[in-house]
């Protein structure tokens, strides 16, 4: 199976079924809806408290880089999936750190996410130009400078109150869910592409 950042190794046991699972358009689906679903709450419901923003964040960047860790064995070697790994684990950091009171101000948690954002971006990006027959690349590329510029206006422009940080967040966390469910969307379209070309292939063998 192929995944937007290569094909997924053709291993065995667990490692074999986390492959296929990594490169599956609903994997993909699924890390949108984890991103869209705060965003949106974070929309409907802007007077929540700092603490609450704290957790609701902490567990977006936590579930998060749990779904970027599978796709990472989506990915066709070793060193494609060293940058995925890496981002993962900053999701990861990212979360603990939000979910930590001492850290939930509104300072340290522009800092936090805008820092996740931005660099996850750019390994995006790099990993978007460096692929090799990378499928869906213009929308690989438009996600990745939606995080970069999602990234930096966070931290250019920290809110001054938790409810303006909702209201930002929220925004930006909605506008990286839609464009990560357009990838998710697109990569069923390149999977289904990629398996009419064989039928076709087989039955104009046969006339």
């Amino acid at each position: 199976m192929v995944s937007p950042f290569g094909t997924a190794p053709t291993t065995a046991g667990p490692a074999d079924r986390l492959a296929r699972l990594g490169a599956s358009w609903t994997w993909f689906l699924g890390a949108a809806v984890v991103t869209l679903v705060p965003g949106v709450m974070a929309l409907v419901w802007p007077d929540a408290t700092l603490h609450v923003l704290g957790v609701l964040i902490g567990l977006y960047l936590l579930a998060t880089g749990a779904f970027r860790f599978v796709m990472v064995f989506g990915r066709r070697d070793a060193g494609e999936r060293l940058p995925g790994l890496l981002v993962a684990v900053l999701f990861v950091l990212g979360g603990v750190l939000c979910l930590r009171h001492p850290l939930q101000t509104v300072a340290a948690l522009s800092l936090v996410v805008g820092a996740v954002w931005l660099v996850s971006g750019v390994v995006a990006l790099y990993g978007a130009v460096a692929a090799e027959h990378l499928p869906r690349r213009g929308l690989v590329v438009a996600v990745a400078v939606l995080g970069i510029a999602a990234g930096i206006v966070v931290l250019a422009l920290p809110a001054e109150s938790a409810r303006a940080l909702t209201r930002l967040l929220g925004l930006w966390l909605v506008l990286l869910g839609l464009a990560e469910t357009a990838l998710a969307l697109a990569w069923r379209s390149a999977l289904r592409g990629a398996g009419a070309a064989p039928s076709r292939i087989r039955s104009g063998s046969r006339s």
